[in-house]
């Protein structure tokens, strides 16, 4: 600990003698050398002065000081990388090139291995986008998504390339849902859908490109059920909590959930038992559609995941609790995320398939956005249709981070 002692005044010795000659002797002498030594009235007094007595540092201090304040630099240089636009710039490149990479393996262009790198890189910059955009640890996240890469390029092994599909797979169809932000209108509510859907669509061809070794039910479930379990999960912190949802929202969850467990018991069915009599009406129409039109929709994009999208981001421009439908568009994202795992599927006919059910899930999806509005007042006829809509988008005004920015 410091010590603060007193510095000891030095008289001047010539000085001390010519007073003592000078005064003289008694108490008159005092006196006289009372007054002679007594500052002016004009003059500063003696100031008192200290001096303070600290004990050496020793090696093992001076180790402790660099290294926090080596520490404390590194932090500070990470910081302004991550606010600058340096990751921003490093992703998209990485996505651009893995994408290229998958179209050449695609198309039977160059050497067998450009598939895998594609989905490698693919797979990185998707889990370092969704780590950043829910307020994770991107570095954790993005670097453990590439080492599991590289492990899966260099070995080759059918479980670890089947694993990394299946991981692909969720975080593209988690990712699609949340790189959306809120849409007070129907017009940038398809927007948000697109881009949904054309995120979900690149992890496509990343799942594809680690060429898993899967059974297709097993796998279709397993992705499903990874990719909703993991929307609900950030939805959760989103969507101010279950306390939040209210009525509405209540009802919009146990509808959607309702729908879910349809489409999929109707698949089984399906699967299982072949056509049956309520099943037979649905297959021609599928039939019909293939026939014509070279494609049928996807059910769970088009019945559920983009209606559930629109509206979904159609309601977080006005409640909070819109994150709730939202997570039913993971429903819709993770079926896109599996079209091309089936195999003897041609890639037109996926990309048309992807595409009308886009287009059926849009039709759905304003009929909800409709219905809200009319229910809640924003298609009264008082003031005519167009004028009360423009109000009430103007309305719909409820804050959230930008795309580029995190959500938490």
């Amino acid at each position: 600990m410091p010590r603060l002692l007193p510095r000891r005044r030095r008289a001047d010795a010539s000085a001390v003698e010519a007073l003592t000659q000078l005064a003289p002797p008694g108490p008159a002498a005092d006196t006289a050398t009372a007054a002679t030594t007594a500052p002016a009235a004009d003059e500063p007094g003696p100031v008192a002065t200290f001096r303070v007595e600290t004990e050496p540092e020793s090696d093992e201090d001076r180790g402790t000081t660099y290294e926090t304040k080596r520490r404390d630099a590194v932090r500070r240089a990470v910081e302004r990388v991550g606010d600058s636009r340096a990751p921003l710039v490093g992703l998209g490149i990485l996505v651009t090139v893995g994408l290229v990479a998958l179209l050449a393996a695609a198309a039977e262009v160059g050497p067998s291995w450009l598939g895998p790198v594609g989905s490698g890189a693919v797979a990185t910059a998707y889990s370092w986008a969704l780590a950043a955009r829910t307020g994770g640890r991107p570095v954790v996240f993005g670097t453990l998504a590439a080492v599991l890469a590289v492990i899966v390029l260099v070995t080759d092994v059918d479980e670890l390339r089947t694993g990394a599909a299946v991981l692909t797979s969720a975080v593209s169809a988690v990712l699609a849902v949340m790189v959306t932000v809120p849409a007070p209108g129907f017009l940038r509510a398809a927007r948000e859908c697109v881009l949904a859907i054309a995120v979900a669509s690149i992890g496509a061809l990343a799942v594809a490109g680690f060429e898993p070794v899967v059974d297709l039910v097993r796998f279709e479930y397993l992705t499903l059920g990874l990719a909703v379990a993991g929307a609900l999960a950030l939805v959760v912190r989103l969507g101010a909590g279950a306390h939040g949802l209210g009525r509405r929202g209540v009802v919009v969850v146990v509808v959607g959930g309702i729908v879910l467990v349809a489409i999929l018991v109707y698949a089984e069915v399906l699967r299982r038992y072949g056509a049956t009599t309520l099943t037979r009406d649905l297959l021609r129409v599928v039939d019909w559609s293939r026939d014509t039109l070279g494609a049928s929709p996807r059910p769970l994009e088009a019945v559920l995941g983009v209606p559930a999208l629109a509206y979904g981001v159609h309601m977080r421009a006005r409640r909070r609790q819109g994150w709730w439908v939202c997570a039913f568009g993971v429903a819709g994202t993770a079926a896109v995320t599996n079209a091309l795992v089936p195999p003897g599927l041609a890639f037109g006919e996926v990309t048309l398939s992807v595409v009308y059910g886009l287009v059926v899930g849009l039709v759905i999806g304003l009929l909800l956005v409709r219905l809200d509005l009319a229910l809640t007042g924003g298609g009264s006829r008082s003031k005519g249709r167009r004028s009360s809509r423009r109000a009430e988008r103007a309305e719909a005004v409820r804050p959230e981070p930008p795309r580029l920015r995190p959500l938490m």
